[in-house]
């Protein structure tokens, strides 16, 4: 490049100037510079390693033909030297990447940051037990949320009027309730559709209670139907006529199918139809309760189908705070039990929506005690939206059960019961609840007996109990992504899962199954638009994620402790994600895969960090060093991080060097950023600097911490060090230093003052957020440029500063930077020398042209007022 420049300023003519393009600059060249047309050596600030050999070159005292082949001998080695340089400010992450590419390190950190944030969600991810609810639930409140297969464990049999006036009392009716009891009135029958635990069932007797009022039946007027007796849908049929004459006519039935058994199939339209003809014969009616999925689609989207609303978290909460702060109040004024509506709380949740009529009218205990009430129930709300208990609960939803338990737990605090601990810790496991219930014997219905109706299976029974787990395990990890990557890596645990579940068979992987409405409604997940990084740009697509922050964690938690068995599938999968070239999929796998390896280092650190710390794969290095870092996040597993960490930079093999270095640059695998400076440095100098590439990457990444003071005078001291191979490690970082943007090392998020100029240059950022480090910063480059061996790519990355300034729309946000360092780099006529060399080689650039305007206005940037000559003054305007 150099060789280039002195071409061009050969041929160019000499009334253009480097300082302005119009006029030469009218100046004596200092002693000993070279050529105009190359960049001047030499300057004020000694150390000049730029003319080191320029006495060896002028005389030999072996005669003329000696010290020409001495010169061409030297010339060679500072050629080899410099190209050595510029090999090792190339990306460290390109080895061996192939035809994938090298890792996005931007994208990468993007990808990190919100892995992070989406398991950490103020909570202590370790601390999840299931068993802390029976602890923090004191006493005689017992509110069942283990609803997993409700409808398939549920007896036959009339329903209690007592549980029916309960029902009538706190039921809270869901949007569309209306439109729902028409539609049952009608047609008699309706197919009611759900996710398990979102208080369809108690919608569904809320229903057959209103349209059965004037039921006669001595069998009871709304009657469960035990859906294992019988045939389904064709056994209801039958209980209809049953022989039992008018003694069940008015009767509403409930029948909830557990359509996800293997074996099980939908109902034909012929069989509802019939059972619809049955039940106008009897004046009768009937609610089947299905789940919302692929199977129950052609259910939910015939004549009798409709899908149960959601609750509305809110009104649920406050209704049950109500009544449990009336229960308490009756029992200490009158002695009372409020045990039948505790009975109630155990047999199922209430439902959804606004209140039901004048039936929910408790009656008054007086004018004292009802404002007693009114401030009980005011301080409770105020309680239920405190942000550390919005937080502990980490659900952006309640279900009618967890509305029932966060009113008990609320209710209980308020009448000093629990404590505030207590109250907390009963409510960060709510989520830890949920996750049990989606995982606790999933696979049991694989030994089941088929359906016995004489059909045969329309799809495979393993792809049908574990695509809704897998989904939900990747949506742990990935959430926050596209739709499409979730689903794609749920199919692959979904395999992995099958193959686990059954090894001597191949399974089968049904191709048209995804129903992405099923998929969100079974795991309690929301989609929206937002930016998705492909090939190093941001486009729009549709993002999943759980509807609350401590779901992802609950779930990883849930699958790790409580299923042994899962975690070899779980890790070939996250290996299989650890070679997925996008940043957002293998870098949110490793962080997932940090945290498993904090609730069992043992197996986390042997079966996944350690055989992808040594694989040749970079990628699969960044992995393993990854979750290195998130364990080190850990309080109580930072210190074994550590001195793993430290035993690979000292006796690793290479690749354990080289994921040491990656982990070491997070900041947090060492005592402090002094130690990780000298690790660092212990793994670039070794072997002849073979990994000073990845160990300067790191350093750099280190200058994004508050101790950045701290690396920049380690740096000062590695460019005066003896050894050549730290002088190189230093040449390098401050080269590495220019050219590397802020997003590609940050971890901060958007706000902090780093993270607002993340298109930055870090050296640029750094001079205009850290003025005290200007100086420094300044002498560090000054250092590289003239310095013979890295004197070329430091001019290239020199110019990458100054182009900054002009790039693209909204470029010259960069110019703070340029107006902080520029001044202190060109302190003397030898530095603004160089510069000027720069901005004319920049302006006859074929490719990028710098314009006239923009080298004037970077030259003013560069050189104060009053430092500008008169003849200069003329030439710039």
């Amino acid at each position: 490049m150099a060789d280039e420049a002195v071409a061009e300023r050969a041929a160019e003519p000499a009334s253009q100037s480097p300082q302005s393009p119009q006029s030469p600059q009218k100046s004596q060249k200092p002693q000993g510079s070279r050529s105009p047309e190359a960049p001047p050596r030499g300057g004020a600030r000694g150390g000049d390693r730029g003319d080191e050999h320029a006495q060896g070159e002028a005389e030999s005292p072996d005669g003329p033909e000696a010290g020409d082949d001495e010169a061409a001998e030297r010339a060679k080695e500072r050629e080899r030297a410099a190209d050595r340089i510029k090999d090792l400010t190339r990306d460290p992450l390109a080895e061996e990447d192939g035809e994938d590419g090298p890792t996005d390190l931007a994208a990468a950190a993007r990808a990190r940051r919100a892995g992070r944030k989406l398991l950490t969600s103020g909570r202590d991810f370790t601390s999840f037990d299931r068993s802390r609810i029976g602890h923090a639930h004191i006493g005689d409140i017992n509110v069942s949320l283990d609803a997993r297969r409700s409808g398939v464990a549920m007896r036959g049999g009339p329903v209690p009027e007592e549980e029916l006036r309960r029902l009538r009392r706190a039921h809270v009716e869901p949007a569309g309730y209306a439109r729902l009891r028409r539609a049952l009135e009608s047609r008699r029958l309706l197919v009611l559709g759900g996710a398990p635990g979102t208080g369809r069932t108690s919608t569904a007797l809320a229903l057959l209670d209103e349209v059965t009022r004037d039921g006669t039946g001595d069998g009871g007027r709304v009657r469960r139907v035990d859906p294992h007796q019988g045939e389904g849908v064709r056994g209801l049929v039958g209980e209809v006529n049953g022989g039992e004459g008018g003694e069940r006519r008015g009767t509403g039935y409930l029948l909830e199918l557990a359509l996800d058994r293997p074996g099980t199939l939908p109902p034909d339209e012929m069989d509802l139809d019939q059972l619809a003809s049955t039940l106008a014969e009897g004046d009768a009616y009937a609610v089947v309760v299905v789940s919302v999925g692929s199977a129950a689609n052609p259910l939910l989207a015939g004549r009798y189908g409709m899908v149960c609303p959601p609750a509305p978290s809110r009104e649920l909460v406050t209704v049950r705070l109500r009544e449990r702060l009336e229960e308490a109040r009756g029992g200490a004024e009158g002695g009372g039990s409020s045990a039948g509506a505790r009975g109630g709380a155990e047999r199922g949740g209430p439902s959804t929506g606004t209140r039901r009529g004048a039936e929910s009218t408790r009656p008054s205990t007086g004018t004292r005690g009802g404002a007693e009430g009114a401030r009980s129930l005011e301080h409770a709300a105020r309680l239920a939206k405190d942000p550390e208990v919005t937080e502990a609960v980490g659900l952006d939803d309640l279900r009618p059960a967890e509305a029932e338990l966060l009113a008990s737990l609320l209710a209980e605090h308020l009448l000093g019961s629990l404590t505030r601990e207590e109250l907390l810790a009963g409510c960060r496991s709510i989520a830890a609840v949920q996750a049990h219930e989606w995982f606790a014997g999933v696979d049991r219905a694989l030994a089941a007996p088929p359906s016995g109706d004489g059909r045969t299976p329309v799809r495979s029974a393993t792809a049908a109990l574990f695509h809704p787990v897998a989904f939900r395990i990747a949506l742990a990890v990935l959430g926050g992504g596209s739709h499409s990557t979730v689903s794609a890596a749920a199919h692959l645990l979904t395999w992995e899962l099958s193959v686990q579940s059954d090894p001597d068979s191949t399974p089968s992987r049904p191709l048209f199954c995804d129903d992405p409405e099923s998929d969100r409604a079974l795991s309690r997940a929301r989609s929206d638009d937002g930016a998705i990084d492909v090939a190093g740009a941001e486009v729009t697509g549709r993002l999943i994620f759980y509807r609350g922050s401590a779901l992802p964690a609950a779930v990883l938690a849930e699958i790790w402790d409580r299923h042994f068995p899962v975690r070899a599938p779980v890790v070939r999968w996250l290996r299989l994600l650890a070679d997925d070239p996008r940043p957002q999929v293998s870098v949110r796998a490793a962080v997932a895969a940090g945290e498993l390896s904090v609730r069992d280092f043992e197996y986390g650190f042997g079966e996944l960090v350690r055989p992808l710390a040594e694989a040749s794969s970079p990628r699969r290095r960044v992995f393993a060093a990854t979750a290195l870092d998130q364990v080190a996040g850990h309080a109580s597993h930072r210190k074994a991080v550590r001195k793993v960490v430290d035993d690979w930079s000292r006796y690793g093999t290479a690749s354990l060097r080289w994921t040491a270095a990656m982990t070491l640059g997070h900041g947090r695998a060492a005592d402090s950023v002094d130690a990780a400076l000298d690790a660092l440095a212990r793994i670039g100098v070794r072997d002849q600097g073979r990994q000073l590439a990845v160990a300067s990457l790191n350093v750099v990444r280190l200058l994004t911490l508050p101790e950045c003071a701290t690396v920049l005078r380690r740096l000062g001291q590695w460019a005066e060090h003896r050894r050549e191979e730290y002088q190189d490690l230093a040449l390098v970082t401050i080269v590495r230093l220019a050219t590397t943007g802020v997003d590609e090392v940050l971890d901060d998020e958007p706000g902090t003052p780093l993270g607002d100029r993340g298109d930055w240059p870090l050296l640029l950022a750094l001079a205009a957020t850290r003025p005290e480090l200007t100086g420094t910063l300044a002498d560090l480059l000054w250092t590289a440029l003239n310095t013979a061996r890295s004197r070329d790519v430091a001019f290239d990355a020199l110019e990458t500063l100054l182009r900054s300034a002009s790039r693209g729309e909204g470029g010259d946000r960069t110019r703070p930077g340029l107006a902080a360092l520029l001044p202190a780099l060109t302190s003397d006529e030898h530095d603004r020398q160089q510069l000027e060399w720069l901005l004319r080689r920049m302006m006859r650039d074929q490719d990028r042209p710098l314009t006239t305007e923009q080298a004037s206005a970077l030259w003013r940037l560069a050189v104060p007022a009053r430092q500008r000559r008169s003849d200069e003054e003329e030439s710039h305007g």
